[in-house]
């Protein structure tokens, strides 16, 4: 969908040299941007995250993860 946004000429421009140091075209920026923008502020949206993350951790085969925090601890001045 198209859509026409004001914006201030000083970000216009802003946006636009990170959009060429980065080769992405204005509106592939102003889309992630928004995207980012929104996932952000979506309820829950960090408390799934890490659930997923403490998911992914528990889920630890090796045990790479767990001797690493416990090392960590180990290491660590309280």
């Amino acid at each position: 969908m198209k859509t026409a946004v004001s914006i201030p000429d000083e970000l216009f421009e802003r946006a636009d040299e990170l959009a060429r140091t980065t080769g992405k075209s204005r509106s592939e920026l102003y889309r992630q941007a928004l995207a980012e923008y929104v996932a952000r502020r979506e309820p829950g949206a960090i408390t799934a995250k890490l659930n997923q993350i403490a998911d992914d951790l528990a889920s630890d085969r090796d045990g790479f993860t767990s001797e690493a925090a416990r090392s960590t601890l180990t290491n660590s001045e309280w």
